[in-house]
């Protein structure tokens, strides 16, 4: 395995592998960095993506960036939490940031957007497509079907939009920093491979000899097609199958231009002006695949940052371990079955091996991989739902006291 380029990125924070607990990551250092212009939040799906993207936006809006963040969650968390009564495709400025002197510097701003991946991809086919051959493809059946729900079209739509907002952000300024909210999946690992899935997918030699009429010598091969054509009306239906055909057709000046836009952003994603962050929760599934994330960013040589670990428990005041307390508690119910000491007693030892079960499991991963940086973010009483609760999560990010 190829070791992480958190090596060459000094200025983030200590990024030297060292023996024992994993180095506190600078929130604040690597969003004022100038010369990151996209941060990438990743993870597998319920540890709290949305929220930390949106906490880091806002953070890096109060402190002088024009920001805008890119979510692709479709339970809007981001719009309420930041008033917005509702996103899509294109940004909206979200306000309320501070003006004062311990908030936003002069210059700072942040607009939140939504992926709409079928948008996204009409836009990609407007944009690269004479009008009436557009037409053709944007009323094509297999084509709605293969841009609303096709495996892989939501994770290839969010980085064709990155790469547009990128792109625009470069010719006009509009913005210095990319906040990159990646999609809900069943597997992290999906927002890395289900681009390329796709793209080959259209890209396809195999396709387009299936479905385009053979021309020329491919003649000889009539038959032999006629065959699988056979059998793919019979498992498709032959609606399903002329839907392909006809948008293979029209789509046939596009196949290859898929791959090269994945290729592109894919390499903007490597690049020194990217910083992944992997988000997790102190489960054992979420950091198991936190791990594999981290292993998989520096085989693709992916500029990874740091791991945030949301929702860890609050550590119990006092210095009472868990074990005096049970013996405590145990002592006092045996005098009076109902006290109320001995019950909170009991509650402090339980909130006390739940935060030494979820310090083991960070100092497993930290062992595995000591050479990222950690932020650990408590848990709040209540859910966040405006920027109140999104600047106190920036603010416990920002705090790199463990």
């Amino acid at each position: 395995m190829k070791t992480t380029r958190m090596k060459s990125r000094p200025r983030v924070g200590p990024l030297a592998g060292r023996p024992g607990p994993a180095p506190a990551m600078d929130v604040d250092a690597l969003i004022d960095d100038r010369g990151i212009g996209i941060i990438v939040c990743c993870g597998s799906g319920g540890v709290g993506k949305t929220t930390t993207s949106a906490a880091l936006a806002l953070r890096a809006a109060e402190r002088g960036r024009k920001v805008v963040v890119l979510t692709i969650d479709p339970a809007k968390r981001l719009a309420q939490s930041m008033g917005i009564e509702q996103l899509d495709n294109t940004p909206r400025p979200v306000t309320g940031l501070r003006t004062n002197g311990k908030g936003n510097r002069k210059g700072g701003g942040l607009d939140a957007m939504m992926l709409d991946m079928k948008r996204t991809f009409d836009e990609v086919v407007e944009s690269q497509a004479a009008p009436e051959k557009a037409r053709q493809i944007l009323e094509n059946p297999f084509y709605i079907a293969l841009s609303s729900s096709f495996s892989g079209t939501q994770e290839y739509m969010a980085m064709e939009k990155l790469g547009q907002i990128h792109a625009d952000a470069q010719r006009d300024g509009t913005y210095d920093l990319i906040v990159v909210d990646t999609p809900p999946s069943r597997s992290a690992l999906d927002f890395l491979d289900a681009p390329e899935r796709l793209s080959s997918f259209l890209d396809g030699r195999f396709i387009r000899l299936l479905l385009t009429p053979a021309k020329g010598p491919a003649r000889m091969m009539t038959a032999g097609l006629g065959l699988i054509t056979g059998a793919l009306n019979k498992i498709l239906g032959t609606q399903v199958l002329r839907d392909m055909q006809t948008f293979v057709a029209a789509f046939d000046t596009l196949f290859g231009g898929f791959r090269q836009r994945a290729q592109k952003t894919f390499e903007l994603l490597q690049a020194d002006g990217t910083a992944f962050l992997v988000v997790a929760a102190p489960e054992p599934d979420a950091l198991r695949e936190a791990a594999y994330f981290v292993e998989r960013l520096a085989e693709d040589d992916m500029p990874l940052v740091g791991l945030i670990v949301n929702r860890a428990s609050p550590e119990p005041r006092g210095t009472l371990s868990a074990d005096e307390a049970m013996a405590a508690a145990t002592r006092l119910r045996q005098r009076d079955p109902e006290s109320l000491t001995a019950g909170l007693l009991r509650l402090h030892a339980d909130q006390s091996r739940i935060g030494e079960r979820e310090e083991r499991l960070r100092a497993r991963f930290a062992a595995a991989h000591p050479q990222v940086p950690t932020a650990v973010v408590p848990a709040l009483p209540g859910d966040v739902h405006d920027l109140a609760g999104l600047r106190r999560v920036g603010e416990l990010l920002a705090d790199v006291r463990r």
